[in-house]
């Protein structure tokens, strides 16, 4: 901060000196000192903005016609890059290369900034042949930018007035930039061993602490992507002990040890960056104040913002709850939940940005995740009411009769049907979150003993899902609906296996038989709803029934043992604990029953 105070006063002085040396006449003797007194006010301009450099560069380009109108040229028609191709070819004149090379080099920032790597590649191949037209700048396997810059001679430093910041830093500042850029461009296209070799150069370049930090970032998440995750975790830790203010580092952390499987490394990673987020950082602890043109103005395009994404701590919080509901550690996941639902309620939730960078699913969802931990706590009680918020907060957004269509996106007048489909997707998501909601205070009450009390709640899980009509038996839904469309199904196959098993416990096994038969319409071969249905004859004494039906069921799907089998999508995570519950536990017993049935049938036959 008081490094900038000082500057603003030269920022003024420098700006007003060069308004009245253009007030003159362009002279030859007088440029060398104005195009250094516009060298150094561009760079106290750029030292003094908070935002990336944009703007300024008019400055080089009347720089530059001031020179040819010194010479007795023109070039106000020219664009910038032929404007300086004309003024380093043409004027030869001893005393105003170095200041005209200087001002090259600023030129290069800009374009850097705007990310023209051409043009700035061009440039320094003009500023080179001036120097040397013999010279080749580039050898077999190097990068042509990088040579180029390297290969270009600063000029000396003038006695007549001094400067703000010297050529070489600048040089070695825009070297660095350039193999950043290269860099962030190759790991956006794939091209990972390239992005390697330009990160690491990168990395070995002339930046501050805080840059190198992202360099290193850049590094491991180019390594993770290159499938060497060790490597990764070495340049991402490598990238928090030269700035621990790097948090994107520590986020990229916990994603590499999530595909590695180490959840306990992964939640402490996680653990750690919410506790970061919830300091306030230190000002500028990790950036340098010395140099006026810096690589924070040069570096910043959107695949860099993505690496470099900040997750809210909310995001964070909703993380730690769903890896420790992923990995069964319902405790922690239950406390994570209700953390992040009181900040829901406190409406903090408004500052998190629900777009496509966010790690938050839709609030509903969360809902019935936290449902789902509770009930795998044992704390049905309050799963039921968290249930019963998404059941009242969407019971309003439901329309009564929801009609889905297969939908041709080819045909003209699909774009036309981009609103609609929006909102039907809205409407079937509520009633999927609503019928969910139901589901889970199905089994909720169910774990209570509270059979009855369970069964009603199926059965409005049921007959919320005959709002939806299905419109083209056997298609397939447009793309946009189809995930929606499946979870639904799934969604009334686990109520009607839910409230078959309760009409069992309640010793209603028509009733019973009636789910299972309908389970197995929606879901033809779903080894719980056979294993039930097999049950339900059983228990009814229509054993002849039972055992042909447990012997086709063995036959077609053997080894499944009333095992649900994940078929398709993966199921929402709200879901997962629905599905275990709906396993049919008594699958060994029953299939002595049958056996031993089977057995003595044939004794008799013989």
């Amino acid at each position: 901060g008081e490094a900038r105070q000082v500057r603003l006063p030269q920022r003024n002085e420098f700006r007003e000196l060069l308004l009245s040396i253009r007030g003159l006449p362009a002279a030859l003797t007088a440029l060398p000192l104005e195009l250094t007194v516009l060298y150094n006010s561009l760079l106290v301009t750029v030292g003094t903005s908070d935002s990336a450099i944009k703007g300024e560069a008019e400055g080089i380009r009347q720089g530059l016609l001031r020179v040819l109108e010194a010479c007795g040229a023109c070039g106000q028609d020219l664009g910038t890059e032929e404007l300086w191709k004309k003024v380093l070819q043409e004027v030869t004149v001893e005393e105003l290369q170095a200041p005209l090379h200087r001002l090259g080099a600023l030129q290069a920032a800009w374009w850097l900034a705007a990310n023209q790597l051409r043009s700035v590649a061009g440039l320094f191949h003009l500023l080179s042949t001036a120097e040397d037209p013999e010279r080749a700048y580039c050898s077999e396997g190097q990068n042509e930018l990088l040579s180029l810059i390297k290969a270009w001679q600063v000029p000396p430093e003038g006695t007549s007035l001094p400067l703000v910041q010297s050529a070489k830093d600048l040089k070695e500042i825009l070297w660095t930039a350039a193999a950043f850029l290269q860099g962030l461009q190759e790991l956006e296209s794939g091209n990972f061993p390239t992005a390697l070799s330009l990160l690491q150069e990168a990395a070995g370049g002339f930046c501050s602490k805080k840059i190198l930090a992202q360099i290193y970032t850049c590094l491991g998440c180019c390594t993770q992507r290159m499938g060497k995750p060790q490597t990764a975790l070495q340049y991402l830790k490598r990238a928090l002990q030269v700035d621990f203010q790097c948090l994107p580092a520590l986020s990229h952390v916990a994603a590499v040890y999530h595909e590695l499987g180490e959840t306990d490394a992964e939640l402490q990673a996680l653990t750690l960056l919410y506790k970061a987020l919830g300091k306030s950082p230190p000002a500028a602890a990790s950036s340098s104040p010395y140099f006026l043109m810096q690589m924070e103005l040069l570096v910043h395009t959107p695949v860099l913002t993505s690496l470099l994404h900040h997750h809210h701590p909310s995001e964070v919080k909703y993380l730690l709850a769903q890896r420790c509901l992923q990995d069964g550690r319902v405790d922690d996941a239950v406390e994570h939940y209700l953390d992040f639902l009181s900040l829901i309620q406190e409406g903090l939730q408004q500052q998190v940005p629900l777009d496509s960078s966010s790690a938050l699913p839709r609030i509903p969802e969360v809902f019935l995740e936290a449902a789902s931990a509770l009930e795998q706590a044992g704390r049905h009680q309050d799963a039921i009411t968290v249930c019963e918020e998404v059941i009242s907060r969407t019971t309003d957004l439901i329309p009564r009769v929801v009609r889905v269509e297969q939908l041709e996106c080819s045909l003209p007048g699909a774009e036309l049907a981009g609103g609609v489909l929006s909102q039907k997707k809205e409407s079937l998501c509520c009633l999927v979150w609503r019928a969910a909601g139901y589901l889970h205070q199905g089994w909720a009450w169910a774990k209570l003993g509270q059979s009855k009390e369970a069964v009603t709640q199926f059965s409005r899980c049921l007959n919320d899902l005959l709002r939806v009509q299905l419109h083209g038996s056997g298609v397939k839904w447009t793309e946009n609906l189809q995930p929606e469309v499946e979870v639904l199904q799934k969604i009334r196959l686990l109520s009607l296996i839910g409230r078959g098993i309760q009409f069992l416990e309640l010793g209603r096994h028509k009733e019973a038989l009636l789910d299972f038969q309908h389970s197995l319409q929606i879901s033809p071969g779903d080894p719980a709803a056979a294993s039930y249905l097999v049950q339900a004859l059983w228990k009814l004494n229509r054993k002849q029934e039972a055992a042909a039906q447990w012997q086709k069921f063995s036959q077609s799907y053997p080894g499944q043992d009333g095992q649900q089998q994940g078929q398709g999508r993966p199921l929402p995570l709200y879901l997962v604990s629905c599905l275990e519950q709906a396993m049919f536990p008594h699958s060994e017993p029953l299939a002595r029953s049958i056996q031993d049935y089977l057995g003595a049938a044939a004794q008799d036959t013989s």
